[in-house]
């Protein structure tokens, strides 16, 4: 049986502002589609964050038995630099500043972003299409929209009537809580404001003007598509018209979500999404991250260590299990302090894991695991409440080293559905990596490369007994050092 069958998961819903008990469109299948990177500068850590998040998401449905399908977009056209209408589109900006073709861009940071989330071992989406491959599909909805009166063109360009949107009985605000009359206050002087028939109308189609790079022929001239569009598009073409999940920034829920929701039941007439999910943002040392100040950092840069703001470089199961650490919706302050604490517990977790095949067995369990194994599952099915799961994760590491120091025990039977969960939630779930192995082999580099350098002043004091002693007994460790013109170097047979 199905593990979605017995365990009834709630999700925080941001269009009805409170939880709700997840229900599929289909049967046994989920349709979630996530905004993906704008792929023009390397992936930001508070992004890595949100998909890290959705990536989570991804695999505890997996894990309950639903087959998904899970979208997630690369936006490589039409993202302006504002993100509403003015300026200019972000990637041919940075193709001006380099002097390349604008796609060398695209390419350039599309494969950072693979690499990057393959490295924080993210699954991938079950698609992951562009805007710039669905051009075709937007200029067809933007003409559906056209024609049922809810968008019109002004000098090449095409816009969204909102006011007419909500005359007709919807409600272009219904996700963000904001009016018309807001929205006509707040909204600045933009680009091109004075062709819209009302401030708050947003573009669907931008007409391109002689200097624009990225431009596509359409009815309207050539062009370029509004940055909301491409999302309405691709989420309707592989996953219908209404969708079970949509999840994102908070950032993005207005105006670019808000967009979505009037753009896609324009053209349907139902309710694009049932369960919208925001993901919060990432501080850094309590503070906005930002380039211009230094207060910044890229999720590569905590790997390797070469930045400014950690004291050294941090594995990628550390980096995650920090995250974990917060609800998603939670905001999360990113400090050296908090991943040092963060390494602490996770060589604890990694630890008891590893013990998991060493325990003993008992005729009897001093701990009730069945009921520890549903506490998991309540704190997951409580809106992927993984602080709570890591919690009650710690319940079973005290419990595993009570065992190894013989104050507690076990049955071959609890232990087998312990060691099960265990595995399933840190690896599967939180997608968790050991990376304790790769620091045992670091500080074994370490240890040689200390001992090379206690043999050099050895040498260079002429004391040939300590720098024999050192070589053979190391050699009889099975680590073989060479000495040559750049220095000593080793190998571990």
């Amino acid at each position: 049986m199905e593990l979605y069958k017995e365990n009834q998961l709630k999700i925080y819903n941001s269009l009805s502002k409170s939880k709700e008990v997840f229900k599929t469109v289909t049967e046994g299948r989920v349709g979630m589609y996530v905004c993906g990177p704008t792929v023009y500068s390397n992936v930001h850590l508070g992004n890595l964050r949100t998909f890290m998040s959705f990536d989570m998401v991804f695999r505890y449905l997996l894990h309950l038995g639903y087959k998904v399908r899970y979208v997630r977009n690369i936006t490589d056209a039409g993202h302006l630099e504002s993100d509403a209408e003015e300026g200019e589109d972000k990637i041919v900006k940075k193709a001006r500043l380099e002097q390349i073709e604008p796609m060398e861009v695209v390419q350039r940071y599309t494969v950072d972003f693979h690499e990057i989330t393959a490295k924080y071992n993210f699954l991938p989406p079950s698609i992951e299409p562009t805007a710039t491959g669905h051009i075709v599909e937007q200029i067809e909805m933007i003409k559906e929209i056209m024609d049922k009166g809810l968008a019109y063109e002004v000098n090449g360009s095409v816009y969204f009537d909102v006011v007419k949107y909500n005359e007709e009985g919807n409600n272009y605000g219904i996700l963000s809580g904001r009016n018309i009359e807001d929205a006509i206050h707040n909204t600045r002087a933009l680009d091109g404001q004075s062709e819209k028939k009302n401030p708050q109308d947003f573009a669907l189609w931008k007409q391109a003007n002689e200097f624009h790079i990225m431009r596509w022929p359409s009815p309207w001239g050539d062009g370029f598509p509004g940055w909301h569009l491409e999302c309405s598009v691709m989420s309707s073409k592989y996953l219908g018209d209404q969708i079970d999940i949509h999840g994102g920034g908070m950032d993005l829920k207005f105006p670019h979500h808000e967009c979505e929701i009037a753009q896609s039941h324009a053209c349907s007439g139902v309710q694009p999404v049932n369960y919208w999910m925001h993901a919060n943002m990432l501080l850094l040392n309590g503070q906005k991250m930002s380039k211009s100040t230094g207060n910044s950092i890229l999720p590569g840069e905590i790997l390797t260590g070469e930045n400014s703001i950690l004291s050294k470089a941090f594995g990628p199961g550390v980096v995650r299990f920090f995250i974990m650490q917060a609800n998603y919706r939670s905001v999360l302050d990113f400090s050296n302090d908090g991943l040092l604490a963060s390494e602490k517990g996770y060589n604890r977790l990694m630890e008891a894991v590893s013990l998991l095949n060493t325990l003993k067995t008992s005729g009897n369990s001093s701990f009730n695991v069945s009921n520890w194994r549903q506490e998991c599952y309540d704190a997951m099915n409580d809106d992927f409440n993984s602080p709570i799961a890591i919690a009650k994760l710690f319940d079973a590491v005290k419990f595993i080293n009570q065992i190894k120091d013989n104050k507690a025990t076990i049955t071959s039977d609890d232990l087998e559905l312990l060691r099960k969960t265990m595995n399933a939630f840190v690896f599967d779930i939180l997608g968790l990596v050991n990376d304790t192995k790769d620091q045992g082999s670091n500080k074994l580099d370490g240890t040689i490369e200390l001992l090379i350098k206690l043999r050099k002043e050895a040498r260079d004091n002429k004391d040939w007994a300590l720098s024999d002693q050192i070589r053979d007994e190391l050699l009889a460790l099975g680590i073989q050092l060479k000495d040559g013109r750049e220095g000593t170097t080793f190998s571990v047979n």
